[in-house]
Order: C-alpha cells, then structure tokens, then sequence
C-alpha cells in the first residue's frame, strides 16, 4: 500500500486510519498520486457574492458557468475581518489568517515611528525597475497609493507565510510561483514572500515589478512592454456589448450620483482617450480593458516561464481590479458594472481555455474569491426606498466634544493626530507629557465620536488590546483587524449603507470597508483536482481556503492560519482513502 510519494504505509497509519482518527493530511497523502500540476487563483476585486448570481442567465460558457456548475461552490463566504478592504481581503485569501495576524489591517496606517501614513507593500529598499514608472499621484484614482512615499515594493509588511510560500516550501525552487494584477497590493499579497509579483503602471502603461524580485526584467517582458497593448486601446471606447434593451439595468445608464471622470462621462460610449492624455491609462482600468490587459499578460507569463509544464506543481494568481474601480465609480447595481461582469465572464473563459491548452484543465486547480464585496450606492437603496446616505467627517460639528475634551483632560484638538479610516490616531506623546491615561483618552474620545451623525461604533485600542469587548460578531471583526503596532487607537464604525464617498476630492459612487455582510460576501469556488461539483449552503470564512489547499497538495498550513480546511472538497478523497485501506 502506497502513499502519494510511493512510500509504503506503516501498520501503525493504516491502524490509525481505520480508528477514524487519521487527519485529513494523511487522507490527501494516501490517495494523492499526482499533485495538480498548477494551482490557479483568481481573487476578482469587489465581486460581492451575489453578483455572479445575478447575472448567471446572462453568461456564456466557459466562465462563470464553468466555475458555477464544474466546482464546489460555497453560498455563504465571508470575510470574519472587520476592514474589508483590497490588502486586507487578498492577503487574509493568501494566508488564512486574520489580519491581528497577517498584519495587513488597511490599506493605509500610521507608521509610529516616522509619524507619517504608510502605504501597505511600499518598500523603499527595492524600487521598481521601470524608471520613472512608479505612481502618478495626478492620475491615480486609487487615493491609498497616494500615502505611498516611495515607489518601492515588497510583500515584506506581511507578517506570515502564505499558502504560495508553503508550496515553495513544500517543492523548492522548482515550484514557480507569480502573482498578476492591475493593483501592486493585488499581486504582491498573493506572491507572497517567494514568487514573483507584476502589476500595472498607470504612470508607464507597462506591467512592472521591484528589486524585491529581479535585477531586470525578463527579455519576455520587455518585449511585451515594447509592443505596448495599452496603447490599442488609444482612440477606442469602451461600449457595451449587446443592446442596451437586454441588460437588467439598460435603462439606467445616466444616474446622478455615478461619478463622470474627466473625458470618459456617465454614460455609453465611455471614451478611452488617447495615450497621451493625462487619464488614458486610468480609464482603461475602470473598464474591462484593464482585466484584458491582466489576461494578455498572464498568458504571456504562461507561456514564457513555462508555467504548469510538469509534475512539480506552479502558483499563478490572478487578481482582476477593473469590478473594483468601476463599482466605485457607478456602483455595483449599474449598467456599468453588470456590463464590466459579462465581459469579465468572457474573460475568464478566454483564461480557462489557454490555460487547458497550455497545462490540461484536468492538470489544474482553480480557484475563485473576492477580497470583499461591496454596499450598493445608497443614491440607488433611495431610489428603492431605503434610507442610505454618504458620511462626511469633515463636517461633524466637533465643538461640544473639543469642549469636553478640554473640561476632562485640560486638552481638546491636539489629542488628535490623524483620521484615515477607520481608524483615528491619538496623539500618544502628547498624552505621556500630560500623564494622562491612554486607555482613559480613548474611552472618552470613542464615546464622543459615537454621537456624531452615522457612527454606529467607535472602538478604543486598549479595550481590544484587552479584550475588554463585549463578545458579539461585530466587535469579534475588529478584534480580528487589531494589530498593537498599527491599528489605529480607535477604530469607527459607520451605520450600515453610511460611508464616506470622498476619495481626497474625488467624489465616488459607493465604497466599502465595514464589516456589514455586504462587504464581507463573497463568492467562493474550488474546481478540479478530484473536488466534487456541488453547491454548499452552510457559512464557512475566507480563512479556510488557505488551509485547505495546503491540505490538498500535502504541505503545511501557513504560518498564521486559523482556517479549518473545507471539508467538503475532502468528499472524493475520503471515499477513496476507505476503499484502498478496506480492500
């Protein structure tokens, strides 16, 4: 009797085994012959969990359907964090830990010793290798790269391993690793800390990497850049793809509170521009172009590193932002955004298909998720009876609780540092020179901030740090996202369908962030590798993937996992492991 190594069972395992106390790793280790020879991972940013529902009538084959109808399809996926946001969703995806754990609380924080916001994967140490094609702050829709005070980027922020890095180790050097996307922080979190990242520049309109990863490029990918696929998009529009009367929202496309970008409008055609235009490449990614753009690359990195050619199992991640900047922007219930997903769809079977080509899909396991979901634009829940409205911090009347501040403590503003949410920052030396308490201080600012308009919750550091909460699921979610070293001294949490909608002056549709379930839903699929086709009602977290697909390959779990491995997918092996040891 043979394990999936060729190594002979002892007695003592198959005895174990068959007192139903053997582990779902030595399960997967028996009856494991082959390993997939590629594990393929798609994170789509902002794609609630209802969205491909909604839409399933209205794709074609080979993408959401084939996902949907070939894979273990989980009905009820959440993300257990309570800062739903790009870093945070991916790199919980990659890990399966929390983000206490992980260390990715935000997008952006406070770094205390220099005093200044970070940005999550900047890295000064390892600048990017195309000269001057770092972040455009003037064309950059995407505000939490503007904190960013260098173009340097690393994964070395993250705290723990990541299921890609379990895999290097698990294999060695001859497991290819890669991560793929639009976003650095989309590409870099689920390359983890030993593949290989690629993201796009706005600046450059070229797919770039850092220092961290490579002393220059690979020939294959200065050819790519050379031949510069943004640029055909130049004097194109993004137009939608089958007449407007077909579409669930087609008689919607001109909505006061969509956002209309310099050139590209609120309504059909939405012009890319040409590109020398100081927005060309920032509309493409708030479009379809930017998934095709992703897809063109990918396939190039497949082909080129050989990816998936033989039986040491390869890593590709592919995380598509373009469901993410166009929910922004229009909201995620506009004609937009339900076009952005029929061509998304396209997309996704344009990748299955090379990919079957190229490795074999019966080679292949896929995987599908969503770094967060997303809140309808609440111009929309009015249109439909709800009560929804934007929050503006800027405007709180804050002068009875400066005056309070300063009747209790003999200070009012200068307590104060910095707001990014949701977190607030205190003035921590500020409070020493005072010998003032800090856990004091934030009790009392946190009460005070709970009794502006649209604060649901306003959460002190020290009470976390303390675990000194009251044990419900949302204050659970912040606890998760409480990191001593950078969390902020109080987290704010705004009433459900309230949000700020000010990106640094740019007015947005809808964004997320909370740890209401519409931003923690989303979709989760695993397909191939003998998991069964299925559809799973019972809630399971996006802290479970990670782990369970380190049990599927045989290695370790991720440093900082806390997920249990979905037990479903173990269906077929588990059948298997008692039919060899029963015969």
């Amino acid at each position: 009797m043979l394990s999936r190594n060729g190594h002979a069972l002892t007695a003592g395992v198959v005895l174990v085994c068959l007192s139903a106390v053997c582990n779902a790793e030595d399960a997967v280790q028996a009856v494991r012959q082959s390993p997939p020879r590629l594990i393929l991972q798609i994170t789509v940013d902002q794609l609630r969990g209802d969205l491909p529902w909604r839409y399933y009538d209205r794709f074609g084959e080979g993408g959401f359907r084939y996902l949907m109808e070939q894979g273990s399809v989980y009905l009820d996926a959440h993300h257990r964090h309570a800062n739903t946001e790009t870093i945070v969703g991916h790199t919980t995806l990659a890990t399966g830990a929390d983000p206490a754990a992980h260390g990715m609380v935000a997008n952006v924080w406070l770094d205390r010793a220099s005093g200044v916001l970070t940005y999550n994967v900047e890295d000064a140490r390892y600048p990017i290798l195309t000269e001057g094609g770092g972040v455009d702050q003037a064309t950059e829709i995407d505000p939490t790269q503007r904190a960013a005070r260098t173009d340097g980027r690393s994964p070395s922020a993250i705290q723990v391993s990541t299921f890609s890095d379990e895999l290097k180790l698990f294999y060695g050097q001859e497991s290819r690793i890669f991560g793929v996307s639009v976003k650095d922080r989309g590409a870099i979190s689920m390359a983890g800390h030993t593949g290989k990242a690629f993201w796009f520049s706005k600046k450059s309109g070229e797919f770039i990497t850092s220092r961290f990863y490579y002393d220059r490029y690979p020939d294959w990918v200065t050819a790519f850049n050379n031949d510069r696929p943004a640029d055909e998009y130049a004097g194109r529009s993004w137009e939608l793809t089958h007449k407007a009367s077909t579409y669930r929202f087609g008689d919607a496309d001109d909505r006061p509170y969509e956002t209309a970008l310099p050139g590209f409008g609120r309504t059909f055609p939405h012009p890319y521009g040409e590109p020398g235009d100081r927005f060309f490449t920032t509309l493409l990614t708030v479009s379809p172009a930017g998934d095709e753009l992703t897809l063109k690359f990918a396939k190039a990195l497949i082909e080129n590193e050989g990816i998936g050619a033989d039986e040491i199992p390869d890593y590709l991640s592919v995380s598509f932002s373009s469901t993410d900047y166009v929910g922004h922007v229009f909201g995620p219930s506009s004609l937009e955004s339900e076009d952005n997903l029929l061509r998304l769809d396209r997309t996704l079977a344009e990748l299955f298909e090379y990919v079957d080509r190229r490795v074999g899909l019966e080679h292949v396991l896929i995987v599908l998720s969503a770094d967060h979901g997303a809140p309808e634009a609440p111009g929309y829940l009015s249109e439909l009876g709800f009560e929804a409205a934007y929050v503006d911090p800027g405007s709180f009347d804050r002068t009875a609780a400066i005056e309070s501040l300063k009747s209790r403590f003999g200070i009012g503003e200068e307590l104060i540092t910095t707001y990014f949410h949701p977190y607030l920052y205190l003035n921590r030396e500020v409070i020493r020179e005072r010998g003032l308490d800090q856990g004091e201080v934030e009790w009392a600012v946190s009460e005070l901030i709970t009794g502006f308009d649209g604060v649901a919750l306003a959460v002190s550091s020290t009470a976390l740090r303390e675990n000194r909460v009251p044990d419900f699921p949302i204050m659970k979610s912040i606890l998760r996202n409480f990191s001593p070293t950078r969390s902020g001294d109080i987290y704010v949490l705004f009433e459900p369908n309230r949000f700020i909608n000010d990106f640094d002056g740019l007015t947005v549709a809808s964004t997320h962030g909370s740890p209401w379930r519409y931003d923690s839903y989303v979709p989760l699929v695993l397909l191939g590798a003998g998991i069964p086709a299925q559809r799973v009602a019972r809630p399971v977290q996006t802290v479970d993937l990670a782990p369970t697909l380190s049990l599927l390959i045989g290695a370790k779990p991720p440093s900082g996992a806390v997920g249990v491995p979905l037990r479903e997918v173990m269906q077929d092996q588990w059948t298997a492991l008692s039919t060899t040891l029963l015969r």
